[in-house]
């Protein structure tokens, strides 16, 4: 398979890296010289320098020959036209755009609004959805909802005093006595594909696949239950913080906005919110503006955050969840966990790199959004293969989560599980079958027509996509 990428920014350099991991035959053409040789050196992938719309340099990149061109440029114009271009005079498989502009979506953002362009992706839409799905929930962790089957994944961090602490998981299964599985466990070094062995220690990151009522019924035990979400503090103006807002106060309306009807509905969350009281802080006045005239039933406060006379006099010590939207990443973090002492019961912050998003997590930041993800996860779907349904990264991309329809023809189809070769970093996590959600075990035999949801580590991915598909 080959990928044409034009644009080695944040987002196109995450989705190299990641598609280079996977041993696919990628070429990235970027035009500052810089840049293309931050990619040329970090990377194994071919660079072309030069601008993605040109005609001589796709050339150079090989067009002709590519099975997907992705057009991920800061400049939304750039990536449409360019897609344009491409679709006209080269015979590639599928093209897509990264878009942030929501002025140019249909009412989904996969429609094909542009001739040429079969898919576009905006970042800040998929991180705003997760942001919404993570509320839903009732913010307690990060949430990963599947396509198929009520099971859904959740994490938590284990702090020293937790009775997870220095315990294998195996006991972890006799303590909780819930329906569950542990996904993975993230280490101080490492993600790890746990065994009944594993020992689990403080500052551990552990995963858990189960149904909504037994994950539920885990987070009561851990003491980080779901919660009502009545009062929201958001900070940052940031287009995330905004489609935030934007559905937060709108979604009850019979006539969603613009925004709600590219996000999309959201079914996966078992409480409804009730927002009652909103406040919007960000230290911009003319933002601040544009933010008091689009959200009348919000109170916009112009202020800096890290200003902590402003926590006392606008009361923000007693609100139920912050989200923390910022473009200063760092700021996200430290805001988040002082608001959480001084009496905020959860927060949300979103970031981009993964050292952070490990910081933040063991640091007790309740869930993290990463903006690379929200781009990279959507694109990574489209060119998976076949019966692949849905990607989903965790742990900053040390692993992959797979979901996919197993077809009549499957060589994996009438074998137990354990009969099975998967790598050793690897591991089965739920098997949804006519509707019902199973557990898997060793002896569980896997059917023609079962959805199955499978994790890797990142290595693995090529080896896990060649087994499942077909």
């Amino acid at each position: 398979m080959k990928i044409v990428i034009v644009g080695a920014g944040d987002a196109g350099f995450e989705l190299t890296k990641r598609l280079v991991i996977e041993n696919k035959d990628v070429i990235v053409i970027e035009k500052d010289p810089d840049v293309a040789s931050r990619v040329s050196k970090q990377l194994d992938c071919k660079v072309v320098t030069g601008p993605g719309n040109r005609m001589e340099i796709l050339s150079q990149a090989g067009i002709d020959k590519a099975d997907f061109f992705i057009s991920v440029t800061g400049s939304d114009e750039v990536n449409i036209i360019t897609c344009g271009m491409v679709y006209k005079t080269f015979n590639v498989g599928f093209t897509i755009a990264g878009v942030k502009n929501i002025d140019y979506f249909g009412t989904k953002g996969a429609d094909k609004t542009f001739p040429g362009i079969d898919f576009i992706v905006n970042p800040d839409i998929e991180a705003a959805r997760k942001i919404i799905e993570i509320i839903n929930s009732g913010a307690s962790s990060e949430i990963i909802i599947f396509e198929q089957g009520e099971n859904q994944m959740k994490n938590i961090v284990v702090s020293k005093e937790s009775f997870m602490n220095g315990i294998a998981v195996k006991e972890l299964w006799q303590r909780l006595q819930a329906n569950f599985l542990i996904a993975g466990i993230e280490k101080s070094d490492s993600f790890v594909i746990p065994t009944g062995d594993t020992v689990i220690n403080e500052e551990d990151k552990i995963y858990f696949i189960a149904s909504i009522d037994e994950l539920e019924k885990i987070f009561q035990i851990m003491g980080q239950p779901p919660i009502e979400i009545r009062d929201v503090l958001i900070v940052g103006g940031s287009n995330v913080a905004i489609y935030v807002a934007e559905h937060l106060l709108n979604a009850n309306s019979k006539n969603p906005s613009a925004i709600n009807r590219v996000l999309g509905d959201f079914n996966g969350g078992k409480r409804n919110y009730k927002i009652k009281n909103m406040k919007i802080i960000d230290s911009d006045y003319e933002k601040c503006k544009e933010l008091s005239d689009r959200f009348p039933e919000a109170v916009v406060i112009e202020a800096d955050i890290s200003d902590e006379t402003i926590i006392a006099e606008e009361g923000l010590d007693n609100f139920d969840l912050v989200i923390m939207a910022t473009k200063n990443y760092e700021l996200n973090i430290l805001a988040a966990l002082y608001l959480k002492t001084v009496g905020v019961e959860r927060a949300i912050s979103l970031l981009k790199h993964k050292n952070y998003m490990h910081m933040a997590s063991k640091l007790g930041v309740d869930a993290i959004v990463s903006s690379r993800d929200s781009i990279s996860n959507p694109i990574l779907k489209l060119i998976r293969r076949g019966n692949i349904m849905s990607i989903h990264s965790i742990s900053g991309g040390d692993a992959e989560i797979m979901e996919f329809h197993l077809e009549k023809n499957n060589k994996l189809a009438g074998k137990k599980i354990m009969d099975h070769s998967f790598p050793a970093h690897s591991l089965i996590l739920s098997v949804v079958r006519d509707g019902k959600c199973i557990i898997p075990h060793g002896d569980l035999e896997i059917l023609a027509g079962d959805h199955v949801i499978i994790i890797a580590q990142k290595d693995q991915v090529e080896k896990i996509e060649t087994m499942v598909v077909g």
